[in-house]
C-alpha cells in the first residue's frame, strides 16, 4: 500500500515482475483488497502476461477451490480477476500501448526475474524515471537482471542497451511460496515414513 501510494503521489508507475503461476493471481487478490478497503486509489492495473492470463482463466473456472473469504468476494461481485480497473493485455500491440497510459498504473508482467518476457520493455520504459518503482514480489536468483537491480546496480543492460537505474527498487518478501521451518516440519510430520 505504501509503495503504491508513494509512487502514485510521485506520478510514476509501479512495475511488478511476476511469475505467471499463482504469484500474479495472488498479487491481483491483494491489489483488489486494497481497492475494496479504499487504501489505494482506483488506478489501472495491467496484467500483461499471456501465460498469467491463461492461468487466471483456469482459476476462474474453479472457484469451488477458493477459501471462504475469496468465495464471498466473488458472490458479491468483487472478484480479484475482474475488477473495474483491471486491463487484460493479450497482444504485443496492446502491451506497447501501455506506455501511452495517462497517470500512474500498476503493470504486472513476466518474467518474474526479468530474464525475458514483456517485463523488460516495461522496465526499460520506467527505469530512468525516479518517480516510478520496480516492485519485486518473488525470489531473484543470482545473475538475473532482477537480482542485479535488488543488489543496487547503478546501470542495467536490458534489450541490448544500458540504462541508468533511477527508479526506486523495492521488494516485498511476504509473497514467497517457499515454506519456512514450521511449514516444512508440518509437512514432514504428515508422512508415515519421513525421509
Amino acid at each position: 500500500r505504501d509503495c503504491i501510494n508513494q509512487t502514485i503521489q510521485a506520478g510514476g508507475n509501479i512495475i511488478v515482475p511476476s511469475f505467471a503461476l499463482e504469484r500474479s493471481q495472488e498479487m491481483l487478490y491483494h491489489l483488489n483488497e486494497l481497492f475494496l478497503r479504499g487504501e489505494i486509489p482506483p488506478i489501472n492495473v495491467y496484467l500483461d502476461s499471456p501465460m498469467a492470463i491463461r492461468i487466471t482463466n483456469v482459476f476462474k473456472l474453479h472457484a469451488e477451490l477458493f477459501d471462504k473469504k475469496m468465495r464471498q468476494h466473488i458472490r458479491r461481485g468483487n472478484s480479484p480477476f475482474s475488477f473495474d480497473t483491471l486491463k487484460i493485455i493479450q497482444s504485443t500491440d496492446e502491451s506497447r500501448e501501455i506506455i501511452n497510459n495517462q497517470g500512474s498504473a500498476i503493470i504486472i508482467a513476466g518474467s518474474g526475474m526479468v530474464s525475458g518476457g514483456r517485463i523488460k520493455h516495461h522496465i526499460v520504459n520506467n527505469i530512468t524515471r525516479p518517480e516510478s518503482t520496480i516492485l519485486f514480489i518473488g525470489f531473484q536468483a543470482i545473475g538475473t537482471p532482477g537480482r542485479q537491480l535488488l543488489d543496487g546496480v547503478k546501470e542495467i543492460r536490458l534489450l541490448g542497451q544500458n540504462y541508468p537505474v533511477k527508479a526506486r527498487i523495492q521488494q516485498i518478501e511476504g509473497f514467497s511460496s517457499h515454506s519456512d521451518r514450521e511449514g516444512l516440519l508440518a509437512w514432514l510430520s504428515d508422512m508415515r515414513t519421513p525421509p
